[in-house]
């Protein structure tokens, strides 16, 4: 039940950048809608589009009008990490879970708030790269994805498996983390995930399905140029201890 038909605060915010979403959008957020209702919850969906050149925002709006748990904020400009950020800083839940509009996991959702409510963790990444996760995308994405974790992995000590996809969190432990990273883009994710690693926040990943709805609405090639430059700023920042890590994080690793 979303709180806007029981007059209650939101417990969760599902937040889910968009853009050029057209095709997909209306359907897309009804289904999830359908699939939200046995839980119970008090929620909010969170439309977080960013500079789309076709009707999304037309339908986005569509939706807001037609049922009041939807909410939709828009960037201006194709900025997939800024819309993230916009809509994590915007969320109500105490909860936030980060969606995309080609997966809307509802067993993930199901999953990781039960792990936030039970204070076994504060943030839950769904991966795609860990055993028990089936990845059916093309064998060059699935690759892709192993390789930048490498990269993470190599160059700024992460531990984990993914940052990109879906993610749950705890909202006041998360949004001042968000308030403070310095990529956007591609990047935006990653940095908020081994930020909020190195600043020890209670952190578990749970293994996915992925089976996307249609093709990326960015082409791969395109976004390695700006990934890789975002990632060597990211690397700047965390070496030149702009993220401060906390003595759980520490102990976490062994310091």
């Amino acid at each position: 039940m979303s709180a806007e038909a029981n007059g209650s605060a939101v417990h969760v915010s599902i937040v889910i950048p968009i853009y050029n979403e057209e095709g997909i959008l209306h359907s897309a957020v009804v289904d999830l809608r359908e699939r939200l209702a046995p839980l119970g919850w008090r929620y909010e969906i969170v439309l977080a589009e960013n500079g789309s050149r076709d009707r999304t925002v037309l339908v986005a709006n569509e939706l807001a009008a037609k049922y009041g748990e939807v909410r939709v904020l828009s960037t201006g400009a194709p900025n997939y990490g800024q819309a993230l950020r916009a809509g994590l800083l915007a969320a109500r839940g105490e909860l936030v879970l980060c969606d995309e509009i080609d997966l809307c996991d509802v067993d993930f959702h199901r999953r990781a708030v039960e792990l936030l409510e039970s204070g076994r963790a504060e943030m839950v990444i769904g991966s795609k790269l860990i055993s028990g996760a089936s990845d059916e995308r093309p064998f060059f994405r699935h690759a892709a994805s192993l390789v930048y974790t490498g990269l993470l992995r190599g160059l700024l000590d992460f531990r984990g498996s993914d940052t990109h996809g879906l993610k749950a969190f705890v909202r006041e432990r998360i949004a001042p983390i968000a308030e403070s990273c310095l990529t956007d883009k591609d990047v935006f994710a990653s940095e908020l995930v081994i930020r909020a690693y190195r600043e020890g926040l209670l952190s578990l990943e749970i293994p996915i399905r992925v089976k996307e709805k249609r093709p990326p609405s960015i082409n791969l090639l395109k976004r390695v140029p700006n990934v890789l430059g975002n990632l060597a700023k990211l690397t700047w920042a965390i070496h030149g201890d702009e993220i401060p890590v906390s003595r759980r994080a520490r102990a976490r690793r062994g310091g």
